[in-house]
Formats: C-alpha cells, sequence, structure tokens
C-alpha cells in the first residue's frame, strides 16, 4: 500500500504495496517544495514514487484544505516514505498524525524522514497496530487504487469509518482510474462525497463521515 496512489513504481523494482519489497535498496533524497514548506525526503526502491514526489501527492498538499487547529488527530493511509504525513504534522505541529502503510521498508523510511525534520508528532505504525477505538478528525491519502477496486473499496471502509463524526477526509484520485465512480460508491455506501478540485488527470475528493 505504500503511498497510496494511482502509478505504479518502476516496473523492477515490484510492487509498492508489498509488506516486505524484494528489490535491493538504493536509496535517495528527494526535495519537496510547498509554498509553506520545503522537505527532503530520503526514498527508496520498492517504495511508491521512490524517484520523484508523486504528482497527485503534490497537487493533494497543494490543493486540500489545511488541517484546522482544532484537527488533533490525523491519518495517512499508506504514507510511504512520508511526504503527506510529514507535511500535515509541520503545517499542525499539535496534532498527531498516524502514517500507516503494510511496506515495512516505507515505515522504517517515513520515520526516519520524520525524525531528521525534527517532526516528533508523526506515529509511524504498521495498519493492524492502530488502537481500534482511536478516531480521526481529519484523513488525506492518495489511495493504491492498483490493489483493485474490492480491495480498495475494503480499505477504504475501513479506515472512513474511524472517522470522527465531524471528521473529513481528502483523497486524490486519477480521473482515468476511476475518481467519478469512486465518488458514486462513496455516496452509495453513505459517505457525503463530492469533488473539492479538479486539474489534468486529477480529482480531489471531500468525503465526510457516515451519519
Amino acid at each position: 500500500m505504500s503511498s497510496p496512489s494511482q502509478t505504479p513504481d518502476a516496473t523492477p523494482e515490484g510492487q509498492y504495496f508489498s509488506a516486505a519489497p524484494e528489490v535491493d535498496s538504493d536509496p535517495r533524497v528527494l526535495e519537496l517544495s510547498l509554498p509553506d514548506l520545503h522537505l527532503r525526503l530520503t526514498a527508496d526502491r520498492g517504495v511508491f514514487a521512490s524517484e520523484q514526489i508523486d504528482t497527485g501527492t503534490k497537487y493533494l498538499l497543494l490543493e486540500a484544505p489545511t488541517p484546522p487547529a482544532e484537527a488533533k488527530t490525523m491519518l495517512d493511509i499508506g504514507c510511504g516514505y512520508g511526504p503527506i504525513a510529514l507535511s500535515l504534522a509541520a503545517r499542525q505541529p499539535d496534532a498527531t498524525v498516524w502514517a500507516i502503510d503494510v511496506n515495512e521498508r516505507a515505515r522504517r523510511l517515513c520515520e526516519a524522514n520524520a525524525s531528521d525534520a525534527g517532526l516528533s508528532n508523526v506515529k509511524v505504525s504498521p495498519p493492524a497496530e492502530v488502537p481500534d477505538d482511536l478516531r480521526f478528525d481529519r484523513i488525506y491519502a492518495n489511495p493504491p487504487i492498483r490493489i483493485g477496486k474490492s480491495a480498495l473499496h475494503e480499505l477504504l471502509a475501513l479506515w472512513l469509518d474511524r472517522l470522527a463524526p465531524d471528521g473529513v477526509a481528502y483523497l486524490v484520485v486519477q480521473k482515468h482510474l476511476g475518481a467519478d465512480s469512486l465518488t458514486r460508491w462513496l455516496d452509495e455506501q453513505g459517505w457525503p462525497a463530492q469533488k473539492l478540485s479538479s486539474r489534468k488527470a486529477f480529482r480531489i475528493l471531500e468525503v465526510k463521515a457516515r451519519s
């Protein structure tokens, strides 16, 4: 599941949503530049978008609303090496940002990047180790569309049901990989969803908690 996204890592690197990438490590440093912050992030083979910051991820960070001060608990589904989680943590230092990923290498990178950036409010975890009673004020994600529709729906249902009553999720999805059909499915399942922003190949969806 690594940093949730729609475009897979290079084929020789294997599936970025594998628990233990089999390709050899080849770390590299990437620069994430946003109007309000700059992060140096170490990426690696076997992790999503290891050669450059993913376009959809950057679009989400540029266009989705900045989390409000009252958002004290946030979630990045499929954190990869941490561009979304670390950006949220830097923007809201009083919040705890849970960064989850099934990919062991991704989790190690995210944890190291958070430490290097001095962001002590990032909590990196395998999905199974997130406390069952924890609820999230905000979720930001570039969901792993390529795991397949059924698996994606199961993944989103699991975490969207963990939104706080007034919580909101922001998802970036490529248009040609089912942004419109995903919006319909979310609505049908009881999570009010709407297109918040659209640019070129991507859409940002705003999803609210089930009432």
